[in-house]
């Protein structure tokens, strides 16, 4: 089973080896999409976790006891068609090529299923055509 989650630490767990602990303790990968991490500042990652449903439940359980902000990420992409004007700026900031240029047409294409919400492509679209849901 697969979970997205947001993490945020306080400024003194910024150095806290967390994805290690859920590999070696909890079984979990934590595939990172998105880190701002930087010492004595507040941190944010931006995780999918993946293993067992009661592995996953126990992760995020102890990385709350660890004063570890932990919120899913329920929200989804959505590209405007009307606004966007296909200039593909957004295909290369999108790691995992959910967004991509038909190379016949030049029409930016959003695949839904290879989204992970890491939420790059939404600063970088010149027109605001890509926002998430709530």
């Amino acid at each position: 089973m697969k979970k997205r989650v947001t993490l945020t630490f306080a400024q003194r767990w910024v150095r806290m080896p967390v994805t290690y602990r859920l590999a070696k303790d909890f079984n979990v990968a934590a595939n990172i999409i998105r880190a701002q991490v930087a010492p004595n500042q507040v941190g944010k990652l931006v995780l999918e976790l993946s293993g067992d449903i009661d592995q996953l439940e126990d992760c995020i359980e102890w990385m709350r006891s660890q004063n570890i902000q932990v919120s899913q990420a329920t929200s989804e992409i959505v590209v405007n068609e009307e606004t966007c004007v296909d200039c593909g700026l957004c295909t290369g900031v999108c790691p995992t090529q959910a967004l991509t240029l038909d190379p016949e047409t030049f029409k930016l294409t959003f695949m839904r299923s290879r989204c992970v919400v890491c939420e790059q492509c939404i600063p970088t679209c010149p027109v605001q055509a890509i926002s998430t849901t709530l």
